[in-house]
């Protein structure tokens, strides 16, 4: 199993010019294979908030790709398999080829889903939630019954 690991902050410029605005860290993981994912909010991405999810939704064993972050360095010692990609250099490492693409895909996914205007931190958890349910299930006219299907 591979699974790609990555951590993205959703912010944006205020009126698109200037300095960056305060935002919220996210991280998250892509199964390779069957495209299951999962996203946390995180508060800081330090090593031990960071392998602490990590524990918590990834299986021992598992191979793991990420960016050449520091605060994943400690994820070969942790009974993981880890590889990684220096994307100052490249985008696919040419001897493992190891990559962060998915993930880096299904970060502009939630990022398009997440209303521009009028979000709030305290609301992460719902934006994040109706992602994943709406990625589960594509068709809209489902969605009703599988929301229904969920909640009891």
């Amino acid at each position: 199993m591979v699974v790609e690991i990555d951590e993205a902050k959703s912010s944006h410029k205020k009126y698109n010019r200037g300095r960056w605005v305060d935002g919220f860290w996210v991280f998250g993981g892509f199964e390779r294979g069957y495209g299951r994912t999962f996203l946390v909010p995180v508060p800081t991405r330090d090593s031990q908030t960071l392998l602490s999810v990590i524990k918590n939704w990834i299986r021992p064993g598992t191979t793991i790709m990420s960016d050449c972050w520091r605060a994943y360095d400690c994820l070969s010692s942790e009974d993981f398999v880890h590889q990684t990609v220096n994307h100052s250099q490249n985008f696919v490492d040419p001897t493992s080829d190891a990559h962060t693409q998915n993930i880096e895909r299904l970060w502009r996914d939630v990022k398009g889903g997440i209303t521009r205007f009028g979000r709030s931190e305290k609301h992460l958890v719902g934006y994040l939630a109706e992602f994943l349910f709406k990625r589960k299930f594509p068709d809209y006219r489902d969605w009703i019954h599988h929301f229904f299907w969920a909640v009891g």
